[in-house]
């Protein structure tokens, strides 16, 4: 295990020294929640274009609680993994670029933005999967880039991404599958006109 942590240690400082400074800002507004508004927005459009008003809703109300029990669950396992993020990790101090690290808390493990982003990610990629199929792929790159941008700040090593991003997969499917149940089981509700 001390192994693989040391991986992950040595592979984040590769990672994040590739930065440069006049990227920073750029990186800044691709980690920051609310740059997403329009693209969310944008979403929320296609949707309703694509399935009408009454699975625009089941939709949404499915995306706020799949988003809340993925962050909620990734919080629960910093409290309790207390893994320091690598602005907090002893050693680190003049090797990496610790650009976010003065807006994070002390414990990274697991990212919570990457399980919010692949759940989103899997989940409409799959509702859409029979309408528009590279749409899945986008919303893959957009998540991994999110994810990434984690690294490059410096608030997340490269497993509390991965791991995040795996919790966010699980996430995402169980709210497709919902999402498929109800459409069955109230199949008549979500058809009518």
């Amino acid at each position: 295990m001390q192994e693989i942590i040391q991986l992950d240690k040595d592979f984040f400082l590769y990672l994040n020294n590739l930065g440069n400074p006049s990227w920073d800002g750029f990186w800044e507004v691709i980690s920051y929640r609310f740059s997403w508004v329009p693209f969310y927005a944008f979403l929320f459009f296609l949707i309703w274009k694509n399935f009408g008003w009454k699975k625009t809703l089941l939709i949404l109300v499915l995306t706020a609680v799949m988003i809340i029990a993925a962050d909620q669950f990734t919080n629960i396992l910093k409290v309790n993994v207390k893994r320091l993020r690598p602005c907090f990790t002893n050693g680190f101090e003049g090797l990496m670029r610790p650009i976010g690290c003065e807006r994070s808390g002390q414990f990274g493990f697991t990212s919570a933005h990457s399980a919010n982003h692949f759940a989103l990610a899997l989940f409409l990629g799959l509702i859409f999967k029979s309408r528009i199929k590279w749409f899945i792929y986008f919303l893959f790159v957009w998540a991994g880039v999110v994810a990434y941008s984690r690294i490059y700040l410096g608030v997340h090593f490269p497993l509390d991404i991965i791991c995040g991003g795996i919790i966010g997969l699980i996430f995402g499917w169980l709210s497709y599958k919902s999402y498929r149940l109800i459409l069955k089981r109230f199949e008549a509700v979500f058809n009518e006109k």
